[in-house]
């Protein structure tokens, strides 16, 4: 039912699109913004991963520089039966991730220093997992072609007096208004829709991935709080990616949260807790131990794969 649900509100959001050229260039217009969407959408197609990861300045590391990063995600994407994904990292006080990537064989995984720095190990396996899920859904190109789209649509709005060619062939102002305020709202909210539905989904599969449910609600618990704190420059640089994040970076709230471009994370967080039945809901980990970039605390045993850290004091014998 998601998935029928995608590809209706895909094909709105291209409806969409074609009926801003229409407004602007009537019939011709239309023509124009059909070839623009194909070609947008095979474009995205391609090189989705590369230029979401450019607009947010991501740096790609390898199992040389990041080691235990590297190892966690290798390892959480063995238990999900996928390719080894490439892994980046975006600086950025924020704690947030995404995934991004044409198929799974073509996936990146992105965290930004800022969740490095305040999740535990743990947490941020469950926040992996939930990005490997995208990729395992192949949502990563479903929401990168929205994106693409919905930008387009906004940035085709934003220069709509440009269209045209005398005062004599260019559309009534009014309906061009209409077209400059209304159209990116009804792409937001179509994209919205999008981002929505799949992340219920990816919040399932990714505590599958790794096993334990409480891991993603405890950091989504966490990264929400800190997220309202910490802006994230990229992101608000480019909106229409907003909806790729784990949680919403943008700051500034919409009415009644119609502009939210995630579920509500309360009602995230009781999903999974509703997986493992009687647990209490989730504190903040301890600050202590944080993972960081290119070095990732480890001091545990082994648990599906990966490493665990421990971060309880270890007491010296006595003499």
């Amino acid at each position: 039912m998601n998935l029928v649900r995608t590809g209706l509100l895909l094909a709105a959001l291209t409806g969409l699109f074609l009926a801003v050229g229409y407004a602007l260039g009537g019939g011709q217009g239309a023509v124009i913004a059909l070839v623009a969407a194909l070609g947008m959408n095979l474009f995205a197609y391609w090189n989705s991963a590369t230029m979401v990861l450019r607009m947010h300045g991501a740096r790609e590391v390898t199992a040389a520089s990041a080691p235990d990063l590297f190892a966690l995600v290798g390892g959480l994407a063995r238990r999900a039966g996928l390719p080894m994904p490439k892994v980046y990292v975006i600086d950025g006080p924020q704690p947030n991730a995404f995934a991004t990537g044409r198929d799974p064989a073509n996936a990146a995984v992105a965290c930004t220093t800022g969740i490095l720095q305040s999740l535990s190990r743990e947490e941020l396996a469950g926040v992996l997992a939930h990005e490997l899920a995208h990729v395992k859904n192949r949502d990563t190109l479903t929401m990168t072609i929205a994106a693409s789209i919905a930008g387009a649509v906004g940035f085709l709005a934003n220069f709509a007096f440009f269209f045209g060619g005398t005062s004599d062939e260019r559309p009534n102002p009014l309906a061009l208004i209409l077209v400059m305020v209304l159209a990116p709202v009804s792409a937001t909210l179509i994209q919205l829709g999008i981002s929505r539905t799949r992340e219920y989904e990816a919040d399932a599969l990714g505590a599958e991935i790794c096993g334990q449910p409480r891991w993603l609600a405890s950091a989504l618990h966490k990264i929400e709080a800190l997220a309202e704190r910490r802006a994230l420059p990229s992101a608000e640089r480019n909106p229409a990616t907003a909806p790729l994040f784990i949680v919403n970076p943008l700051h500034g709230g919409g009415v009644g949260g119609l502009f939210r471009t995630h579920p509500p994370t309360e009602e995230r967080i009781r999903r999974l807790l509703a997986m493992t039945p009687g647990a209490p809901p989730p504190r903040p980990a301890p600050p202590g131990g944080r993972v960081r970039h290119g070095s990732v605390p480890d001091a545990g045993g082994r648990r599906d794969g990966f490493r665990i850290a421990d971060r309880r004091p270890r007491r010296r014998a006595p003499p």
